[in-house]
């Protein structure tokens, strides 16, 4: 079996977590520059390899993060589980402001993203009906339950494109489709770890009502970022947590993550770009070179 390797990708407010044997590295992508260097280290003795979605200093909006380069470097970096942690509104009435949310599904409103490790010359079709890890999801929930941190567990998550936060009548249009919290940054990061075959989990970490509740109004930023502070904390405990207790050998996703590219690939090996081909080594490298 393949020893797992977990990693965290750090949204709003989490630039950086406790780790033994730490450093900062930097990882080459052909897909451009990542958000930041990576940061490796050991939490009880599970390698962990950490990025800040936004870059330490939050340099990048939601718009300008190259996703394709940070979840590219996770996979050359031997990332077996993803965690992503993401400050996000709450769409819910009974999803307040620092509840930890284990969405199960997305609906991507972006439109100005970089979507896809795949194209001319090499076009590929992943399955995508049930995008987060169940296995890795339990494993979420448990640490939750063992930290006694507010959550909840399913949901739907809208991806929104930002970085303006939503009018009142958008806010009210994703409340009547269902959604539970809205936020800018699991699309296409989502996508593009199911493309690398790298089980993903989303911890939804609520920080205000979006703009649809009567009470809340309009979202306060300085209220945000007192919200984020404290969810920043609860974070950094929860990573510890499951790092303490996740499996030291990678499981199979009950979901096919790990194998999405079995059949996924479209185009006849002699039509294929050379050039796409040697930008695809690490994410799709276990079934191009079969």
């Amino acid at each position: 079996m393949t020893r797992s390797v977990l990693g965290i990708i750090g949204g709003s407010g989490v630039y950086d977590i406790e780790m033994d044997n730490a450093r900062w590295e930097a990882i080459a992508s052909p897909w451009g520059e990542p958000s930041d260097q990576v940061r490796r280290g050991e939490i009880g003795g599970l390698p962990v390899v950490f990025l800040p979605r936004h870059g330490r200093g939050h340099v990048y909006s939601p718009t300008t993060i190259n996703y394709r380069a940070n979840i590219d470097v996770m996979k050359r970096a031997g990332v077996t589980d993803l965690i992503s942690l993401s400050a996000v509104g709450s769409l819910k009435e009974d999803l307040p402001p620092g509840t930890f949310v284990l969405v199960d599904q997305f609906i991507d409103r972006t439109f100005a993203r970089e979507k896809s490790f795949f194209g001319t010359g090499c076009v590929g079709h992943v399955p995508f009906s049930h995008p987060v890890s169940p296995a890795l999801q339990d494993i979420v929930a448990g640490a939750l339950a063992a930290e006694g941190i507010a959550h909840a567990r399913a949901g739907t998550y809208i991806v929104m494109e930002g970085p303006q936060f939503s009018t009142l009548a958008e806010s009210q249009l994703y409340r009547s489709w269902g959604a539970s919290v809205i936020g800018m940054t699991n699309m296409p990061e989502a996508k593009l770890a199911r493309e690398a075959e790298i089980s993903y989990c989303t911890v939804a970490m609520v920080t205000d009502y979006d703009s649809w509740h009567e009470e809340h109004g309009t979202v306060d930023v300085a209220k945000v970022i007192e919200v984020l502070k404290a969810n920043s904390g609860n974070a950094k405990r929860l990573v510890s947590r499951i790092a303490h207790d996740f499996p030291r050998e990678h499981l199979p996703c009950p979901i096919g993550s790990d194998c999405a590219l079995d059949f996924a690939i479209m185009t006849a090996p002699e039509k294929r770009d050379p050039g796409l081909l040697a930008k695809l080594d690490a994410v799709a490298g276990r079934v191009l070179k079969r």
